[in-house]
């Protein structure tokens, strides 16, 4: 009988373990810089951006990021729901602390990650002159979903892609 894990059992153990460091970092400074970026990776940042492009006569671009939030948020929901993922700290709490709270019940996937990569995407696309805004404030946001507590690398990796996979095509229909 072949004892070795299988490769599913070593990836939930290396994810587990990229979890607990990152959330290791829980400095008060780092744990008030990531719950902010959370805070307005919330809706709050992109929220802010909408209304300065419209003002600024980019209404185009208002208009696709309403739009896609809108697929993006129906589908994320969706996601969320019929896997219902435990967050890390709600599966692991000896291991891992959830630091700030969660707007949801379920970690799959990193809704945070999905929208802010799927604006940028479409931002950039529109306006590259924001790519130096959006992009780190991104990273930033897929980061502090992973500090925090609130999801596995896995989440955030498929927020990522489900984000771009929704942006690009967007681009085709709405551009």
């Amino acid at each position: 009988m072949d004892t070795t894990p299988s490769l599913s059992s070593r990836f939930n153990a290396f994810e587990l373990w990229l979890c607990v460091v990152l959330n290791q970092l829980r400095a008060r400074p780092i744990v008030f810089f990531f719950t902010a970026v959370s805070k307005l990776g919330d809706g709050w940042f992109w929220l802010g951006l909408t209304a300065y492009f419209i003002g600024a006569g980019h209404g185009v671009v208002a208009a696709h990021m309403i739009a896609l939030g809108a697929v993006s948020y129906v589908l994320y929901k969706y996601l969320k729901r019929t896997t219902a993922r435990p967050r890390p700290a709600d599966a692991n709490p000896d291991r891992i602390a959830q630091l700030t709270a969660a707007l949801d019940l379920h970690s799959f996937p990193s809704g945070h990650t999905l929208h802010a990569v799927a604006f940028s995407i479409v931002i950039v696309a529109y306006l590259p002159e924001f790519f130096w805004l959006v992009v780190p404030f991104t990273v930033l946001v897929a980061l502090s979903r992973l500090v925090l507590g609130l999801h596995y690398p896995s989440d955030v990796v498929a927020g990522i892609l489900i984000g771009a996979g929704l942006a690009f095509p967007s681009l085709l229909f709405l551009r």
